[in-house]
């Protein structure tokens, strides 16, 4: 998986869990693409200090997703979910594709 995408989800699934003031440098920096240097300025620290926040937040968020294992349990349903709305497709079985679709599209 796309390192950018991983991080997303694992920010979109644990994020609530980290503190405020890493929620906003973490949203900064990796989902809103802001420079280091422009985070930093923005605090009032160091650009080592959120070069540092960033990795403990990406060490926080993946030690949530080895213990609870939700990413990976979303992506197992997602993939499942697509697989009976092919099969519904390909059957002819117009309820349960148009089931699918809005499990999916809820995913």
């Amino acid at each position: 998986m796309e390192k950018f995408v991983e991080r997303t989800l694992l920010y979109d699934f644990y994020g609530e869990l980290l503190t405020s003031r890493q929620q906003q440098v973490y949203t900064n920096v990796v989902l809103e693409d802001y420079s280091l240097s422009e985070v930093a300025q923005d605090l009032g620290i160091s650009r080592q200090g959120v070069h540092d926040m960033i990795r403990r937040c990406d060490k926080a968020l993946e030690e949530y997703e080895e213990k609870l294992h939700l990413v990976d349990k979303f992506l197992n349903i997602r993939k499942q979910v697509k697989r009976i709305h092919q099969i519904a497709e390909e059957s002819g079985i117009e309820e349960i594709a148009a089931i699918s679709n809005v499990i999916l599209e809820e995913l």
